[in-house]
C-alpha cells in the first residue's frame, strides 16, 4: 500500500510509527512544514519525508490526514485536483464531519473518518471508523491497516465525537489513573520505578482479563472481593470519595467541551 501521512505531529507520527513497525506499507510520504524533526524516518528506506503535500498526495493512494482541524479545509482544497478514484481518504481530525468534507472534495471520493489514539505507536490503538457512502467499499480496507495496530470498531458518524472522548482523550484518563495508582503504591513504600511498574501491568492485566474472558468488570471485581476483606474496604472508600462519578463527570465535561469545538 502507498501511504501518505499529511500531517506528521503527534498523532500523525503514532499512527507512522504503528504502519512501519508492522512492515504495512510498500510505501510512505511524511509531510509536515518543518521536516528536520522527522527527517530520521528516511531510515526504512521506503519513507519519503517532505513539507509538499501535492508530492505526497500525487504518489500515494491512501491518504491519512492529522493536521489541526483549523488547517485542515486548507489543505483539502490545495490538493484537491489531484484526487483520483484510487485515493481513499482517511480523516483523523476532530470535528470535521464527513459532509464538511464532501463539501469541499465531492462526494465522488471513498471518504473515511478514523480516531485512533496515540497508542497506536505501539499495536494497541482503539479505533474508531465510519464513511460516506462511497467509502463503505472501502472501510475493511481501512480497518484492515488500523487492526494491524490495535482494534477497530466501526460506528455511525453521530457518535464520533463520544469516541474521540473515550477513545482519544480516554488514554490521557487512564495514565491519570495509572499514575494515582503509582503514588498510592509509592507511600505504601516502593521506590517509584517499581510502583509504576505494578501500576501499568496490573492495569494491562485487567483489561487483557476482560478481552480475553469477555467477561464483565463487576464479574471480575466480585472474584477478588471477599467479605470484610481489603479489596471492598479500598474500593468503598474510593467510592465514598467519588471515584465512578468524578469520572464519568469528567468524561461528560470533556464530551461537552468537544461539541463546543465543532460549533466554533
Amino acid at each position: 500500500m502507498k501511504i501518505a501521512i499529511i500531517g506528521t505531529g503527534n498523532l500523525g507520527l503514532s499512527i507512522a510509527k504503528g504502519i512501519l513497525n508492522t512492515n504495512g506499507a510498500t510505501s510512505m510520504y511524511l509531510t509536515r512544514k518543518n521536516i528536520e524533526s522527522i527527517k530520521q524516518y528516511e531510515k526504512y528506506g521506503n519513507v519519503n519525508v517532505t513539507s509538499d503535500n501535492r508530492e505526497a498526495v500525487g504518489k500515494s493512494d491512501i491518504l491519512i490526514f492529522a493536521v489541526q482541524p483549523g488547517h485542515f479545509k486548507k489543505i483539502l482544497e490545495e490538493v484537491k485536483d489531484l484526487l483520483n478514484d484510487k485515493h481513499v481518504i482517511i480523516s483523523t481530525i476532530t470535528g470535521f464531519s464527513i459532509e464538511r468534507i464532501e463539501e469541499i472534495i465531492g462526494a465522488n471520493h471513498y471518504i473515511i473518518r478514523s480516531m485512533p489514539n496515540t497508542a497506536i505507536s505501539v499495536g494497541k490503538s482503539m479505533t474508531c471508523i465510519c464513511s460516506n457512502e462511497l467509502g463503505k467499499k472501502r472501510t475493511e480496507l481501512a480497518k484492515a491497516i488500523f487492526n494491524r495496530m490495535g482494534h477497530t470498531m466501526e460506528i455511525p458518524e453521530d457518535q464520533m465525537q463520544a469516541a474521540t472522548v473515550i477513545c482519544a482523550s480516554g488514554i490521557a484518563f487512564w495514565m491519570r489513573l495509572i499514575r494515582a495508582t503509582t503514588q498510592g503504591a509509592i507511600q505504601l513504600g516502593f521506590d517509584a520505578k517499581d510502583a509504576q511498574e505494578l501500576a501499568m501491568y496490573t492495569c494491562s492485566g485487567a483489561a487483557n482479563l476482560l478481552i480475553q474472558s469477555d467477561s464483565h468488570p463487576e464479574k471480575e471485581i466480585d472474584r477478588v472481593t471477599t467479605p470484610k476483606g481489603c479489596t471492598i474496604e479500598g474500593l468503598n472508600e474510593m467510592e465514598h470519595q467519588g471515584l465512578s462519578s468524578s469520572l464519568i463527570r469528567g468524561i461528560v465535561a470533556s464530551y461537552d467541551k468537544i461539541n463546543q469545538i465543532k460549533k466554533s
